[in-house]
């Protein structure tokens, strides 16, 4: 028995009991170890979906070119999809994200165009922008938008979310996880949420980010939006993946917490996760403190690798730097 190609591997990722870091509290936290997808993240599943609903659409024809703005993950996805069907990959990120991240893209085969962080999305700088400009300038291109692009929240629904289903028994009470395009927590909850309604959905945003406020109030404010470090979730624009009505409840998570909660993870459970995992398990675990009763299920997703970030939070000085270690 053997795979085609390295693609097929992705998908039935494990749950995994977290034991230390969960000390006093009630109930089961689980995690979702996403990492152990073929490109080290959750985004390998909706790359490959946009991929193949492009095709079907006539989007991506024979020889095309495959543009996207990524802060990472979703370009690995792209790319390993790209190498088993043929495709080029350019891929725009912003400079705030990890050098092992814009390496490990080359390293596949991408071009990767290098934005700065500290614009707005609709200034011809942001790799919003570039990655746009650079589709419309590049014949027989595709443009995956994943933040608005709905496969996104479709590969979840028909993948991420029977998995859990099938491997918490049904017994799931409680889904945690980060948001950033939406497309990982609204597809999943979708699922869930239809085989059991009373599923609470506790989504992790970051200081810096609109999202928590947006579901609050309704008003998006700009005021909310500034530079953070965490990368991977949280946005200063809403995306057509999020769906508000899917997401409970959001907890913001700092920088700092973020990143110590990740290196814990490491240290104490042998998950050795990207820093937005850090996020999640720490304010899904501020909640759980509050409202997990001995019989609930919690599943934390957790979306990426360490080898993401050997530069920032895996390195002490990097850390002591931030006064963070």
């Amino acid at each position: 028995m053997y795979l085609n190609n390295i693609v097929e591997a992705i998908g039935n990722t494990p749950l995994v009991k977290l034991n230390k870091v969960t000390d006093g509290i009630k109930g089961t936290v689980l995690a979702k170890v996403e990492y152990l997808n073929p490109g080290n993240s959750v985004k390998d599943r909706m790359a490959m979906k946009m991929i193949e609903d492009a095709e079907k659409a006539g989007i991506l024809k024979p020889g095309g070119t495959i543009i996207e703005g990524t802060s990472g993950n979703t370009g690995m996805g792209l790319a390993l999809g790209a190498i088993a069907k043929g495709y080029k990959c350019i891929f725009v990120m912003s400079d705030k994200q990890s050098k092992e991240k814009q390496d490990i893209l080359r390293a596949v085969g991408a071009e990767v165009v290098v934005c700065p962080v500290d614009v707005a999305p609709e200034d011809p700088r942001s790799y919003y922008s570039v990655a746009k400009r650079l589709s419309e300038e590049t014949p027989n291109s595709f443009y995956p938008n994943q933040y608005d692009n709905m496969s996104n929240t479709a590969a979840h629904y028909e993948s991420t979310g029977p998995e859990i289903w099938q491997q918490t028994e049904g017994t799931i009470t409680h889904l945690a996880c980060g948001v950033g395009t939406g497309g990982t927590i609204c597809g999943t909850a979708k699922y869930i949420k239809e085989q059991k309604p009373e599923l609470v959905t506790v989504g992790l945003d970051t200081y810096g980010s609109v999202f928590k406020k947006y579901k609050e109030t309704g008003i998006f404010d700009e005021n909310e939006i500034y530079p953070y470090k965490t990368e991977g979730i949280g946005e200063d624009i809403l995306p057509k993946n999020v769906n508000f009505d899917l997401i409970d409840l959001f907890i913001k998570v700092t920088d700092q917490d973020a990143a110590v909660m990740t290196r814990r993870l490491a240290k104490e459970e042998g998950l050795f996760v990207g820093w937005s995992c850090g996020s999640a398990v720490y304010g899904a675990l501020e909640y759980a403190k509050e409202h997990l009763k001995e019989e609930d299920v919690m599943v934390i997703i957790l979306p990426d690798h360490g080898t993401r970030y050997l530069g920032k939070i895996y390195n002490d000085d990097w850390m002591r730097e931030q006064g963070w270690l």
